[in-house]
């Protein structure tokens, strides 16, 4: 199981131990490729038959507070027609707490992700069906610059957080709640997947002046021989 340090406070902008946004890309690009060779279902067991597996119902739904009807409403509406939808003013730095996805039926916690010892990005804990992780050392959802959220397809026993994310289409919306109160709004740009030896690390973890959020999974067939898919999914959203 993949240890998670404290998530950073949101009355320090600069957090110890955060690396300045140049520091923490120049990681990126070291670390990027880890991050796509160590987000597996199942930690080299998928219970899927050598696909990654749809069935939305198994993930769970945790309870929440505030007006969720009204929430998830705004967070189901479509995006304008036509080009990609004017950017959001970026929030301020904020843990997040919560990520709200209507469409598949996602509304999971966070915690917090580190580089580890080896150098690689500690995936979330494998066994867990219904937790997503967070880049801690990088941009907070709604902060300005890359937001890396991460999550498994699969575990052991059956499918996880994000085993409906391909369904996610150009338009749809989600949001995530942060720690100080507010929920930073997303619309996703697109939804690509990739071979995870031809990763294209720049373009996913690249730094941008507005708030961004990439959504990472597995996908693609399940090698059984390498015990690992094939290819990585990768949402891209901007905040609206």
């Amino acid at each position: 199981m993949a240890a998670s340090p404290p998530s950073p406070t949101d009355t320090d902008p600069v957090p110890p131990g955060r690396r300045s946004r140049t520091g923490a890309m120049m990681l990126w690009s070291g670390a990027a490729l880890a991050l796509a060779v160590s987000l597996i279902g199942g930690q080299g067991e998928s219970p899927d038959n050598g696909r990654a597996p749809h069935a939305a119902s198994a993930v769970t739904s945790a309870p929440s507070g505030g007006n969720r009807a009204e929430e998830e409403k705004q967070a189901g509406e479509p995006s304008r027609a036509g080009g990609r939808e004017p950017a959001g003013r970026p929030l301020p730095r904020s843990r997040p707490t919560r990520l709200v996805i209507p469409k598949i039926s996602v509304n999971a916690p966070f915690t917090a992700l580190a580089i580890g010892r080896s150098g690689q990005l500690e995936p979330p804990p494998p066994d867990e069906t219904n937790l997503v992780g967070w880049y801690a050392d990088g941009a907070s959802p709604g902060e300005a610059g890359t937001a890396i959220i991460a999550g498994h397809v699969d575990t052991r026993t059956s499918p996880a957080v994000f085993a409906e994310l391909g369904e996610l289409k150009k338009g749809d919306r989600f949001q995530v709640r942060r720690a100080d109160g507010r929920t930073a709004s997303f619309v996703v740009d697109s939804v690509e997947s990739f071979d995870k030896d031809r990763f294209p690390n720049e373009r996913v973890y690249a730094d941008t002046s507005e708030a961004e959020v990439r959504l990472i999974t597995c996908s693609g067939d399940y090698d059984r021989v390498a015990r690992d898919y094939t290819e990585n999914l990768v949402v891209f959203a901007h905040l609206v």
